[in-house]
């Protein structure tokens, strides 16, 4: 497990940066950590639960909290902070980060969703996708 010895946040380019003992670095886009969150709002109990994430790329980030020594728990402006990541977590998103987004890409465009938080297309997506009380909307 690779742990940063410095997180950085750059609000301007909406980026957040790992920083390594080994001085290498993993720069991560807002938007692609909210799209990826890894909390059961986001991606279910199991693959048949996954919620895409649509209209996320204006996404900011309030905050980052520490959760041990192990993961940051990010808060975004859109509301959601369930999302714990844990180092391996990260390294799991650099490693896998084309594909990833690639596979996403295509997802938002077979259901014809988009990125963009402004387009009509999305509302369907978003009122069907929140939860009523906060939370994951599971038991």
């Amino acid at each position: 497990m690779k742990v940063p010895v410095q997180v950085l946040v750059h609000q301007k380019t909406r980026t957040l940066e790992l920083i390594y003992q080994n001085n290498a670095r993993a720069v991560f886009p807002f938007e692609f950590l909210r799209v990826f969150s890894p909390s059961a709002e986001v991606q279910g109990h199991s693959p048949d639960e996954a919620v895409l994430q649509v209209g996320k790329a204006e996404v900011g980030l309030k905050g980052v909290e520490p959760v041990g020594q192990y993961a940051l728990r990010l808060l975004y402006d859109d509301g959601h902070d369930s999302g714990v990541y844990s180092w391996d977590y990260f390294e799991k998103l650099d490693h896998e980060r084309d594909v990833l987004w690639q596979k996403y890409l295509e997802e938002l465009e077979k259901v014809g969703a988009s990125r963009d938080p402004h387009d009509p297309r999305n509302a369907p997506f978003v009122t069907k996708n929140r939860p009523p009380h906060g939370g994951c909307g599971h038991a």
